[in-house]
């Protein structure tokens, strides 16, 4: 079999330490396939087309805690006054429902979270699936696991992104970082998650990382890693991304199942476009999906706006809602709103829908 083919055979069932458990995603050229049938079947939009696409949004706080009893405190939810990590989880999974029903087919979940704060600068938190030597933490998988099965039922392809360069120094050296790595793909393999996608690390090139194995210069290490680990008749696909408005490496590009680009920065429709021309131009290049996983751009309402510049060179496109005055709104804000609370999250699922036809 292909090591870029990511269909599973009857007879590779046969040696999966579970049975697949929900869906099935899978990777042709250019398209994304969910349980043997491209997604969005048929389907255009303004003569573009969106069939094979995967739209999705940033949700890294679906599996937040904190264990710093310096700040766990600042995520008290208002109507209680207490932070409550099953709940947040649990609405998350309520939410996923009415997401799918128009049109938003995939997420991002990150075992270190993302910036519950917006940019600040400082990061104090401790929300971290991983103990200093890479093993994992019960609890924090114990939620992460109802995430992926409840993904799976409804035919939904999460990202799980291990690293975030906010969390990374609480690995005590590389090598625990390396075997964090083995330890989350040896969990989604025993656990039978076929409907997965996997995102090495959050912008590789932020010089936030402590660590230089996650630099663009070393990250394919971790590809390596990573394949070493994958299982040969069921391998996770994988890719890893940059920081917004930059290019994948020909290295990167090399070694990745699919590429991630990032939106941030770029204000201008027209620079997302020219991003997708630019990354099929560079060396090592063969059809495979181009994805933004993260844009904190919208004009949703307008006709020319990024996610749709993205989809017009047919690349997915995946929102990032940090949320407005005091963060308290956004998918990346804690404690988070999942539903659609703001005309921002609002306009982006009415667009999703015209765009994708809804994908209930």
């Amino acid at each position: 079999m292909n090591r870029r083919t990511f269909f599973i055979t009857s007879a590779a069932a046969l040696f999966l330490p579970r049975r697949a458990r929900g869906a099935t995603v899978a990777i042709k050229g250019e398209q994304f396939f969910i349980n043997g049938q491209p997604t969005y079947v048929g389907r255009s939009f303004q003569g573009k087309r969106v069939e094979g696409l995967l739209m999705n949004s940033r949700t890294v706080q679906a599996t937040f805690d904190d264990e710093n009893p310096e700040t766990s405190a600042l995520w008290r939810y208002p109507d209680t006054g207490k932070w409550d990590a099953a709940r947040n989880t649990r609405e998350f999974i309520a939410a996923l429902p009415e997401w799918k029903r128009h049109g938003l087919l995939s997420f991002v979940v990150c075992l270190q979270g993302g910036n519950p704060r917006g940019y600040q600068r400082d990061q104090p938190w401790r929300n971290n699936a991983f103990r200093p030597d890479g093993s994992l933490k019960p609890a924090y998988l114990a939620r992460l696991g109802k995430i992926l099965d409840r993904a799976g039922e409804l035919g939904m392809v999460p990202m799980v992104c291990p690293f975030y360069f906010g969390q990374d120094q609480h690995f005590a050296d590389e090598a625990a970082i390396r075997a964090g790595l083995r330890n989350v793909l040896a969990w989604l393999t025993e656990r039978g998650y076929r409907n997965v996608l996997v995102e090495l690390a959050n912008e590789c090139d932020n010089r936030k990382y402590d660590y230089p194995i996650f630099s663009p210069a070393r990250i394919v290490e971790l590809f390596e890693e990573a394949r070493r680990a994958n299982r040969r008749d069921a391998p996770f696909p994988i890719g890893v991304s940059l920081m917004g408005g930059k290019l994948p490496t020909p290295q990167i590009v090399a070694a990745s199942d699919y590429l991630l680009l990032h939106g941030n920065s770029v204000k201008e429709p027209e620079r997302i476009a020219e991003m997708v021309r630019a990354t099929r131009k560079i060396e090592g290049y063969r059809p495979m999906p181009i994805l933004f996983n993260e844009d904190d751009h919208f004009d949703f309402d307008q006709p020319v706006n990024n996610m749709l510049a993205a989809v017009g060179e047919y690349a997915s496109w995946g929102l990032l809602d940090i949320g407005e005055g005091n963060y308290r709104d956004g998918y990346q804000s804690v404690p988070v709103n999942w539903g659609a609370s703001s005309e921002r999250k609002r306009q982006f699922f009415e667009l999703l829908k015209r765009l994708t036809g809804g994908a209930a």
